[in-house]
């Protein structure tokens, strides 16, 4: 490979952010991973086994979701990194969408009959990304980066594959701690001796075109909870009650995607396109969505306990889906908020302190009514977003605060 095509394989940080067909393509994969996590999560609630471990099953959702999420957002910074209209990167690309494909689909039996083959794939597109990038980069400085991170993944590699030879009951355990070594690796920047650590914070990256792509991953996440909804309420006839519960959670996901946009989420472009340390900016939007899909997937899980079941009788485990849910959303918003904005977010996290506090009464209380609590939360936490930005767009309404998002540096990315 000549080195006029290694540098070619650089990103233009000054080129179009948007996402290319290909990036929207590869979320099609997720989207249907996604699916998979979240009905493993609603059979396990659903389940009516009295020596069920509902406790073991969430955990595992979780599970499978941290490793799902790292898989996309490595992907989301390799094309912000490298141009997407290359061969080369386009066939990295489509290889970690069949990857993820097939994850999905051994993920049922993963800790059972289909473990070497979930462990291999994982294993293969997660160390055979960076090795082909470290080949690729040859007498680039680049090349140091996908270096460590290709030994990290090695090193990671080992316990994936020792995972899926050991008993079912270690399985678990195993893999916990090379999915832990893996974010670790990212976190710290992949530290290596002699070689140092390359944190993400100091990358030069399209960090526009990274942000589009969170902005991306959270509406596959309303489409999970639009699904959810959608394929719960298919059942016909439908009862009152069912048709009350359709109608409450759809509104607390257009509540979602309103809270969202409202201030960081909208202005998250701007802050990061004039800050002077993008990628700094850019891994911690990482660690926000992260949490912020989390937190719709969980709601969406709450959809189907609800709409099923909407005036059954109270249980912890609903409540604390149904409530924990949007408090999360909230917490991770109210973060957002302070990173791009540079406010305290009071009302983000008053609206999550009152959720937490609801769920010993929403466990006593029928699914629908849980739910309608959390609209409630929700619908004052929007309606007090909104009188906010009227009274800061009125004259003499201190307009001049809402432009710290666009004009300056968030705190902390400077």
């Amino acid at each position: 490979m000549s080195d006029a095509w290694t540098a070619r394989l650089l990103r233009d940080p000054v080129a179009s952010p948007r996402a290319a067909f290909l990036e929207l393509f590869f979320d099609l994969a997720f989207v249907f991973a996604l699916t998979r996590v979240a009905q493993r999560l609603i059979s396990e609630l659903n389940a009516r086994e009295p020596d069920r471990d509902v406790l073991a099953g969430a955990v595992e959702a979780l599970f499978f979701f941290l490793l799902l999420w790292l898989i996309w957002m490595l992907a989301a910074w390799v094309t912000s990194l490298y141009d997407p209209a290359l061969a080369f990167v386009q066939a990295l690309v489509i290889v970690v969408m069949f990857g993820a494909l097939v994850l999905a689909i051994a993920m049922p039996h993963a800790f059972g009959g289909r473990a070497v083959l979930f462990a291999g794939t994982y294993v293969t597109i997660q160390l055979g990304r960076p090795l082909a990038l470290t080949l690729a980069l040859r007498g680039h400085p680049r090349r140091l980066v996908t270096t460590r991170i290709t030994i990290w993944t090695a090193v990671a590699a080992v316990p994936w594959l020792v995972g899926a030879a050991v008993s079912e009951h270690a399985r678990p355990a195993v893999w916990a701690g090379a999915l832990t070594v893996e974010y670790v690796g990212f976190a710290t920047g992949w530290p290596i001796p002699r070689l140092g650590a390359s944190r993400v914070n100091q990358w030069v990256i399209n960090g526009v075109h990274l942000v589009e792509r969170y902005q991306q991953v959270f509406l596959i996440a309303l489409g999970e909870a639009i699904l959810v909804i959608g394929l719960a309420s298919s059942a016909a006839p439908m009862t009152p009650a069912e048709v009350a519960g359709f109608v409450v959670a759809f509104a607390v996901t257009v509540l979602f995607w309103r809270i969202y946009f409202h201030r960081s989420g909208h202005r998250l472009p701007a802050a990061i396109r004039e800050s002077q340390t993008p990628a700094r900016l850019g891994e911690r939007a990482t660690y926000v969505h992260l949490v912020t899909v989390a937190s719709v997937l969980i709601t969406a899980v709450g959809f189907e306990l609800v709409i099923a079941h909407p005036t059954g009788e109270g249980t912890l485990p609903t409540a604390v889906i149904v409530l924990g849910g949007p408090a999360l959303f909230l917490l991770a918003q109210g973060w957002a908020e302070h990173e791009v904005v540079g406010r305290r977010p009071i009302r983000r996290l008053a609206g999550a302190l009152v959720l937490v506090a609801a769920v010993p009464v929403g466990a006593l209380l029928p699914g629908l009514a849980v739910l309608v609590m959390a609209t409630v939360v929700l619908s004052l936490v929007g309606g007090a977003d909104t009188l906010a930005s009227h009274l800061r767009d009125s004259p003499g309404g201190g307009g001049s605060e809402g432009a710290r998002g666009t004009s300056a540096s968030p705190p902390g990315a400077t």
